[in-house]
């Protein structure tokens, strides 16, 4: 069965299984002790923070092993804010970071602090001179992602850490999504990524915080991991997380073009193959690996699990799942649909044979979902005299009130109006979606009894 989410966690390396076994052996013992069994635990970790140092392109005293890439954000981002607190409470992150920073800047915010989220076009990048506009007197940390997690968008993280240290703002980048391609360029400041990520085991995470980098760690003291990570090292796992970014590196640049290469493809025939579909995210700055499709009249978590029952595992930023009704963050602030969204994020080793294969199913599969919907078989064009029509869409849920709203554009002739009547959030960002994806005029939203009525113009 084709796994095509290593964007969400890729499958544990050759590399990493076999350091991983080794080290269950040698790396047991207490590295801080001095006794033979400790020394020779020290010895591996030393070994693993330079081969990751060396990955990154940091000094190893510059770099600890946390339990997690979310935990490596909590505490790069809480011990730089502490540090900085003299200057001020502000924090500047952009609007589609992953939601671990998200998270943190929340927690800054009760506590206090203010937050400025910092808008993307709509392939998701963050424009340098935007960010910096909000880059203030009382700023005291600013985050931006190396790249996104859901659409593949990379960052101008160079130009943005020159601006950042122009003004005296110390840089946190995420770097989970990039770091097995490559080392992150410009001046940064501090850096977290996680391992399971690039092939390496879970539960391993890295912090580096550059020298000359103000920082105050949080919570009890520990003498562990420079007292930025408490608790006794996962030797093993850190060992194999070393080991498999030095392999994968090592591959990273022809993987990279033949990975690029597939997705390349994917981009080009899904929407040859499957109508009313939009690719998001940047066609050039963006991961290998990454490629991200929105299917109007799709609800997203059906369409994953028709994939999966046809033999792929692909993963959505769809707004409704089993666990929440709320929009991804990231489709909203960049303004594409919400809903019937694909992320497919293809691991080492992809065959050309399973993408051809996925190419195969995914027409079938969308159809299927459409046709249980009630989704229009095509658009349709074939107007009336009424100016104007309402729909009531009250009390479903997306995508219903734009799968209504496609049925019926084609009844009123060009210049006409239909009125959406819609108590889903989500009908707030996918109407606008649906009309710059069909050529329409999103006219805007009003108040009515019950949710919101939102009117679209018929061009074409």
């Amino acid at each position: 069965m084709p796994y095509f989410d290593a964007a969400s966690s890729a499958p544990l390396h050759p590399v990493a299984r076999q350091a991983l076994l080794a080290s269950l052996d040698e790396g047991w013992a207490d590295p801080s002790r001095l006794y033979r069994e400790g020394r020779r635990a020290r010895l591996l970790l030393d070994a693993a923070r330079e081969a990751a140092a060396e990955a990154v392109g940091c000094r190893p005293d510059e770099l600890v092993f946390t339990s997690s890439g979310t935990r490596a954000v909590h505490t790069g981002m809480a011990g730089a804010l502490a540090a900085r607190r003299r200057v001020g409470g502000h924090l500047v992150v952009s609007a589609v970071e992953h939601s671990s920073v998200l998270h943190a800047a929340a927690g800054h915010e009760a506590a206090g602090g203010t937050t400025t989220q910092v808008a993307v076009d709509r392939a998701g990048r963050v424009d340098p001179d935007a960010y910096a506009r909000e880059l203030g007197e009382d700023t005291a940390l600013a985050c931006l992602q190396s790249a996104n997690h859901e659409v593949g968008t990379a960052q101008p993280v160079a130009e943005i850490a020159q601006q950042c240290r122009a003004v005296g703002v110390p840089l946190l980048v995420d770097a989970a999504q990039s770091l097995g391609w490559g080392p992150v360029e410009g001046d940064w400041s501090l850096l977290t990524a996680s391992a399971h990520k690039w092939g390496g085991p879970a539960g391993v995470g890295l912090l580096v915080v550059r020298k000359g980098v103000r920082f105050a760690p949080q919570g009890p003291a520990d003498e562990r991991e420079s007292g930025r990570a408490a608790g006794f090292e996962n030797l093993p796992a850190i060992v194999a997380a070393a080991a498999s970014l030095r392999a994968v590196r090592g591959e990273a640049a022809a993987e990279a073009e033949r990975l690029r290469a597939l997705v390349d493809r994917i981009r080009l025939r899904v929407p040859e193959l499957v109508p009313d579909v939009e690719v998001v995210g940047d066609p050039v700055r963006r991961l290998p690996h990454v490629v991200t499709f929105s299917c109007l009249y799709v609800d997203g978590e059906a369409l994953l699990h028709e994939l999966d029952r046809a033999g792929f595992s692909v993963s959505s930023g769809s707004s409704c799942t089993s666990s929440t009704l709320t929009p991804s963050h990231v489709l909203r602030a960049m303004g594409v649909l919400t809903e019937g969204n694909v992320r497919v994020s293809l691991p080492a080793g992809t065959a050309r044979e399973d993408v051809d294969r996925f190419l195969e199913a995914l027409p079938g599969a969308v159809a299927g979902v459409r046709e249980r919907l009630g989704a229009p078989v095509a658009a349709v064009s074939s107007p009336s005299e009424a100016p104007s029509l309402v729909v009531d869409s009250l009390g479903k849920r997306c995508p219903i009130p734009v799968i209504e709203l496609a049925k019926v554009i084609g009844d009123v002739p060009v210049g006409g109006t239909v009125t959406v009547l819609s108590d889903d959030e989500a009908a707030r960002l996918d109407i606008p979606a649906w009309c710059g994806m069909r050529g329409q005029e999103y006219v805007g939203e009003r108040a009515a009894e019950r949710g919101a009525a939102y009117v679209v113009r018929r061009l074409s």
